[in-house]
């Protein structure tokens, strides 16, 4: 048995199927822990979506900025997602979409496994939490997104504003979780993010620092698997491994396994785009 976490997908099927081929991934035996955005900007959204789906009982899958997109739209009425980029569109308007859909809604934010001793989460966590109070944190937002009231929460969770703060309550709240696990790269040693910043480290304000390196951030006992950051590229290092390495873009799709000791790292190229994409 192995278990491979694996960087943004983003729409990126092709990719997606010579990244397993190469892992020799087996169904019967392995397990694969997809670290969010799923879809979007790679052309290949629904069959994406739908391999992933095919895969679900050998997956885990955190949800990203980009999946939540989805579902927003999703929610929408037809005449919107009409509107939307061609990608996102051939989801929201396809036969499975219901299936699909709810299937993706009823994903995590955070997912922990203490016996290997990693969790995996989208982008990043504020300096102060540790692995319980993530996990906390992530249980609030998924039993809103999760519940009959879904619709309600996907149209409240736009915004850079408030920062987290433990005193929030209702949507501010939701909304900061949901920034800091899916959106976040840089921010101050209180946890204010700067989600405008998306260069890679060094290009930041003063006073911002990587998530991963804030002075006095908490001591987290599980290493962590995650994506989001494409000018990062792979980073390995303070318990952090970032996996995203910009398929979508034209660099590679990773898969670290993470039950190897000398963590065996696979990579794959990643589609063929014009030069001069933008990274986000």
């Amino acid at each position: 048995m192995s278990i491979w976490a694996i960087g943004d997908l983003q729409g990126c099927y092709d990719v997606t199927q010579r990244l397993l081929e190469k892992i020799r991934f087996d169904p019967a035996r392995d397990q694969l822990w997809f670290c969010g955005d799923l879809v979007n900007r790679g052309g290949q959204s629904l069959e994406t979506l739908r391999l992933v789906h095919s895969l679900r009982a050998q997956s885990v899958v955190v949800l990203g900025n980009h999946d939540l997109s989805l579902l927003a739209v999703g929610a929408r009425s037809e005449e919107e997602q009409r509107k939307v980029n061609p990608d996102l569109q051939r989801v929201v308007l396809a036969q499975d979409r219901d299936v699909l859909l709810d299937w993706l809604r009823k994903q995590k934010l955070v997912h922990v496994d203490r016996t290997l001793g990693w969790m995996m989460l989208h982008a990043g966590l504020a300096p102060k939490w540790t692995v319980p109070l993530a996990e906390r944190y992530a249980r609030e937002v998924e039993q809103q997104l999760h519940g009959d009231n879904y619709r309600r929460l996907l149209r409240n969770m736009y915004g850079d504003k408030p920062h987290w703060s433990t005193g929030l309550a209702g949507y501010d709240r939701w909304r900061a979780i949901i920034n800091v696990f899916t959106r976040m790269r840089y921010c101050t040693p209180r946890g204010r993010l700067a989600i405008e910043e998306k260069g890679a480290p060094g290009t930041q304000a003063q006073g911002l620092y990587p998530w991963y390196e804030v002075p006095g951030r908490a001591e987290r006992e599980l290493k962590i698997a995650c994506g989001h950051w494409s000018t990062l590229g792979l980073m390995l290092g303070h318990g952090v491994h970032m996996l995203d390495t910009g398929a979508v873009w034209g660099g590679k799709l990773s898969a670290l396994q993470l039950d190897s000791e000398d963590l065996r790292l696979v990579q794959v190229p990643g589609r063929e785009v014009p030069a001069g994409g933008k990274h986000d």
